[in-house]
């Protein structure tokens, strides 16, 4: 429990802070002026990519790696019967989560991809880093809240919770869940935007 609230916590702080920074209109203007919106090529190759890529398949794979470690849920096992399900449930929560995302980002017309900070201060690049996880850009670039996201990121995991984990789990399971993954998604926007820079 001390994890969950710690990793809400973490970032609630960071999307506030990045969210009291107040650039300079300019600042702003360029931003936007710099963002493409992709084509819908790009957009249904980044689902794809997102969703059964190598980069997914990383994901899934050190997430359930994690899990039987730390041996969640305890029903599953350490065995290797518990990694192949919790593999076969990263993969069945990461086809929902990116196929709400995608299908809500093209009802909306917003794309909730990351894209690194243009500025180069450390304080911008981790602001940029957490509060893209909460929001997506308008054609035009400007940032909104990032429904397709919040809502992809949720619905992953009460679906995960309600249907194929172990019975003592229900949807706020779920719910709590989801805000875990919230925050992980944030820690590996950092790496994206500190490590793995264009």
């Amino acid at each position: 429990m001390k994890k969950l609230i710690f990793t809400l916590l973490l970032t609630t702080v960071g999307v506030l802070a990045a969210a009291g920074q107040t650039p300079d209109q300019a600042t702003a203007t360029t931003a936007q002026q710099s963002y493409v919106r992709p084509t819908a090529e790009k957009r249904f190759k980044r689902y794809v990519n997102d969703t059964v890529g190598p980069i997914a398949w990383i994901g899934i794979g050190t997430g359930a790696a994690f899990s039987t470690a730390f041996n969640t849920p305890e029903e599953w096992g350490r065995s290797g019967e518990g990694f192949a399900k919790r593999v076969a449930s990263n993969f069945g929560r990461n086809v929902v989560r990116n196929t709400v995302m995608y299908g809500l980002d093209e009802a909306f017309r917003l794309d909730s991809g990351f894209y690194p900070s243009t500025k180069r201060d450390v304080g911008s690049r981790v602001g940029n880093a957490f509060i893209s996880v909460v929001t997506a850009r308008k054609a035009n670039g400007k940032r909104t809240v990032g429904v397709p996201r919040i809502v992809g990121t949720y619905t992953a995991d009460v679906v995960a919770n309600q249907f194929w984990y172990p019975a003592r789990y229900d949807w706020k399971d779920g719910m709590k869940r989801g805000g875990i993954s919230l925050g992980v998604n944030a820690a590996f926007n950092l790496v994206r935007e500190f490590i793995f820079k264009k």
